[in-house]
């Protein structure tokens, strides 16, 4: 009786990552911004949905430090009518 021949799967090769790459910065961070100003709608509009949601830290990439901060500001801006609460 004769041998079956063997198969040879095909093998996916791995992507090589280099471990020295630069990691994603918050835009803030990378602006060197400390603070964000409740009166800059221009770009607390940017971090807000059209319904008025903000966008989650992984959405908009900022940092834990800066989505604090945004947060605040967007508070502050809606309660002194600079941004509306819904859309």
């Amino acid at each position: 009786m004769a041998k079956p021949k063997r198969i040879k799967k095909k093998t996916r090769r791995r992507k090589r990552y280099s471990r020295y790459q630069d990691k994603v910065r918050c835009r803030f961070c990378r602006a060197k911004i400390e603070e964000i100003d409740y009166k800059d709608t221009a770009t607390l509009k940017k971090l807000v949905t059209g319904q008025g949601k903000m966008y989650s830290r992984k959405r908009s990439g900022n940092c834990a430090k800066h989505q604090k901060s945004a947060k605040m500001a967007i508070k502050v801006s809606r309660f002194m009518a600079l941004m509306p609460y819904i859309n």
